[in-house]
């Protein structure tokens, strides 16, 4: 039985997850080396629990027993000693995830399973960075993580079946539905989110309409809650462009990048957490 979880990562997804976790019912550590993301993402669950009992989803006791559970460190090595569950939520970046399972394969309990939050690679490769790949799992959580109902459970070649129901059975608890997925470069939802938010670039690129009636048509037209620019930019340009490269490497030309968005990163327009992506946010 799960009890406790190590989230590794403290930024939009990571923090989201923490959050979600503790509400859960799980003791929590959010672990983060960059100490000024680490407050920031203090900051914003903060908020969120206090959104939270306004809008009368927590009691005020339930706040307390869930912020109780959550605690916050810089340090990594120290705080997986006695994990149950790691989730890691860092950069799409194979190297660094690589590092991270390696750090933490040396220092957690040996029963401890592993999960990666990555939306587009692969477990089975990430479980080779470990003596593990049966407890090693791809846990894919939508942002933002405390409103997204899904998460996606991605199988690797040799993640065992209890592995899957362990957290199967955590990201219930945390409230979430899911799906279980056979690994495939990008998964189910990537891949349809990547095509969609490419393209929608190549026709702001080639000038077919502004970025403001793209997303109007694909809101009110096809019933998406966001456009693909809207969601774009919440996700992170950057990190959009990182899992269409992926998706280009490994599934071929219709994932090509569109120049325009390769552009965009750049510029360091990089969406809401800069200040600017397709639409402009310092206002």
């Amino acid at each position: 039985m799960i009890e406790k979880i190590v989230v590794i990562g403290s930024g939009v997804m990571g923090r989201g997850i923490a959050y979600v976790s503790a509400i859960g019912g799980y003791m929590t550590t959010l672990i983060d080396i960059n100490e000024k993301q680490l407050n920031h993402a203090r900051i914003e669950i903060e908020s969120l629990f206090d959104k939270a009992v306004t809008k009368t989803k927590l009691t005020t006791m339930g706040m307390e027993k869930a912020r109780n559970r959550l605690l916050y460190s810089n340090f990594l090595a120290q705080n997986i000693d006695d994990a149950q569950l790691i989730i890691e939520a860092v950069p799409e970046v194979i190297e660094t995830k690589k590092n991270i399972f390696q750090i933490i394969e040396q220092h957690a309990p040996t029963d401890c399973v592993f999960a990666t939050n990555t939306s587009t690679m692969s477990p089975t490769e990430i479980g080779s960075f470990t003596k593990r790949p049966d407890k090693v799992i791809a846990m894919h959580f939508f942002n933002p993580v405390h409103k997204m109902p899904l998460v996606e459970i991605i199988r690797g070649l040799e993640t065992s079946q209890e592995t899957v129901e362990i957290v199967k059975k955590v990201a219930e608890n945390m409230g979430k539905e899911t799906v279980l997925v056979n690994e495939f470069p990008g998964f189910v939802t990537s891949r349809i989110s990547a095509l969609v938010g490419n393209e929608a670039f190549y026709m702001l690129q080639e000038g077919v309409a502004t970025a403001e009636d793209i997303d109007k048509a694909i809101k009110l037209g096809l019933n998406y809650p966001m456009g693909p620019f809207e969601l774009g930019d919440l996700v992170g340009l950057d990190t959009r462009l990182n899992n269409l490269k992926y998706l280009h490497e490994k599934l071929g030309e219709k994932f090509r990048p569109a120049p325009l968005l390769e552009q965009y990163v750049k510029a360091g327009r990089l969406g809401r957490k800069t200040g600017r992506g397709v639409y402009d946010y310092s206002k």
